[in-house]
C-alpha cells in the first residue's frame, strides 16, 4: 500500500511539473509563433496596400475584390509625366496692349508597369488574397467613400481574425490575444491595414513590425 501511494505521489508530482513547466513556457513559446505569424501577415497587408494606393492612383478609387486588384498589377501601367512652365503673348482686351502669360504645360513620357514597379520579377501578387500561415483562408477587404469636409473620398479596409491566424493555438492564450490593449501589441481581434471610416491607409500594428524581415 506503501509503494502504491508513493507511485500516485510521484505521478502527481510529475503532473504538477509539467503543469508548472506548460504555464511558464506556454506563453512565451506562444508569443514566439505570434510574432513570427502575424509578421508575415503584415507583410502581406504592406503588399495590399501599395497595391490598393496604384490603383487608386490610375483610377481614383481602391478596388473592392481581390480578382480586380490581382488583375490591375498584372496589366495596369502607370503615366510617367514631366511638368513645364511655358509663355506666351497675348492681347488683353482690357489694357489693349498685349501681356506675358505663363502656363504650366504636363507633358506626357511614358508608360511604366505596375507589377514591375511594385513587384518586379516577383510573382508574389497573384496570392495577395491568401493569408500566410492560414491555409484556406483569405483576407476581408471593402472600398468605400467617406464624405470628409465636403470631400467624397475614397477608402479601403482589408483584415484577418487572428484566431484564423492562431487557429492551432491554445484558446485561452488567444483569448486573452484578442483582448490586448497595448501600444507594443496588435489591439482588438482583427489585424488591418486601411479605414472605411477614416481617410487613412495606416495598419494597426506596431512599429516592432515594421522594423523585422521575413525570412
Amino acid at each position: 500500500m506503501k509503494t502504491i501511494i508513493q507511485i500516485v505521489l510521484w505521478i502527481a508530482c510529475i503532473v504538477l511539473g509539467y503543469l508548472i513547466y506548460d504555464s511558464v513556457t506556454g506563453p512565451i513559446e506562444f508569443k514566439k509563433v505570434k510574432q513570427e505569424r502575424f509578421q508575415k501577415v503584415v507583410s502581406k497587408l504592406k503588399d495590399i496596400r501599395n497595391a490598393q494606393e496604384a490603383y487608386k492612383t490610375v483610377n481614383g478609387k481602391y478596388a473592392n475584390d481581390f480578382n480586380s486588384l490581382v488583375k490591375f498589377v498584372d496589366t495596369g501601367k502607370y503615366v510617367i509625366t514631366q511638368q513645364r512652365d511655358s509663355s506666351f503673348m497675348q492681347f488683353d482686351e482690357t489694357y489693349q496692349i498685349d501681356m506675358l502669360q505663363e502656363v504650366k504645360i504636363i507633358d506626357t513620357l511614358g508608360f511604366v508597369s505596375v507589377r514591375d514597379s511594385l513587384f518586379k520579377n516577383d510573382t508574389r501578387y497573384k496570392s495577395l488574397m491568401d493569408v500566410p500561415g492560414a491555409p484556406g483562408e483569405t483576407f476581408e477587404m471593402k472600398a468605400d467613400f467617406v464624405e470628409k469636409s465636403g470631400y467624397r473620398a475614397p477608402v479601403f479596409e482589408v483584415k484577418v481574425a487572428k484566431e484564423k491566424i492562431l487557429t492551432d493555438q491554445p484558446a485561452d492564450l488567444v483569448a486573452r490575444e484578442n483582448a490586448q490593449i497595448s501600444v507594443e501589441e496588435v489591439n482588438g481581434k482583427y489585424i488591418k491595414v486601411g479605414s472605411l471610416e477614416n481617410v487613412s491607409t495606416s495598419g494597426n500594428w506596431p512599429p516592432i513590425y515594421d522594423k523585422k524581415k521575413v525570412n
